[in-house]
């Protein structure tokens, strides 16, 4: 696989930071290519790679598959772990500050991991997910433990109303004393999704608030859909 330090570098990242500030989410168009999309694709049924599969109707996650990488990860996946964890970090600080909660992440991945595994915290959270007819992912977060990063990242493997019809990433945002409210993401193929792991700020007239927010995938009608998904901080099981 291609390398993609140079094209994360040359990403657009004050825009990248405004968005993320003003909605909890970002998309980078086009950040991976239909070689590597397909390339991604092809690894999901390879038997080796993989610490663990979870069927998610065995646990009320939905209907679908998937699958988390084992240490160590793929060359691609680790660069973009490593790449784009320190341009989030400012974001993820600047949310901390203003919410007034005492916590600081570090500057790079390598000590957000030290930070885990001094808590216990030693699996990978790299995962690769597939849904079919059907298929469809309920309203969570990935936390998997005290230490967690509050931005992870979603890459789009395969080309909506093509590979699959229905199938809409989902973010839901529950504001205090009031209703969610429900966000439907339009991705494309290759797209790269930024979004809160757990809550983001929110300015009121009084300063700002914390927002709760959760993600999912609505039902698919056909298809398949296949998607990467990258969380920084490290798993305790």
């Amino acid at each position: 696989m291609e390398h993609v330090d140079l094209h994360i570098e040359a990403l657009d990242w004050a825009k990248i930071t405004e968005n993320m500030h003003e909605k909890g989410y970002a998309i980078v168009p086009k950040f991976l290519s239909e070689k590597q999309c397909a390339t991604w694709v092809d690894l999901y049924d390879k038997p080796t790679g993989y610490r663990k599969t979870v069927i998610m109707e065995r646990y009320r996650f939905g209907l679908g598959e998937y699958k988390y990488f084992d240490y160590p990860l793929p060359e691609m996946l680790q660069t973009l772990r490593e790449r784009i964890y320190p341009k989030l970090a400012p974001i993820a600080n600047a949310w901390m500050k203003v919410l007034k909660i005492d916590k600081h992440f570090p500057k790079t991945l390598q000590e957000l991991q030290a930070l885990c595994h001094d808590h216990g915290q030693l699996k990978p959270t790299p995962l690769i997910l597939r849904y079919g007819k059907g298929g469809f992912n309920t309203l969570h977060q990935d936390l998997y433990g005290d230490i967690y990063f509050p931005i992870q990242a979603a890459f789009l493997l395969s080309e909506p109303n093509k590979d699959f019809t229905g199938g809409e990433f989902v973010l839901t945002q529950q504001t205090p004393r009031a209703q969610s409210k429900a966000i439907v993401v339009p991705l494309k193929k290759g797209d790269m999704l930024l979004f809160t792991t757990q809550f983001r700020p929110i300015k009121g007239t009084r300063g700002y608030y914390r927002a709760t927010m959760k993600h999912g995938v609505s039902e698919l009608h056909k298809g398949q859909r296949h998607t990467l998904g990258v969380i920084f901080h490290d798993a305790a099981s």
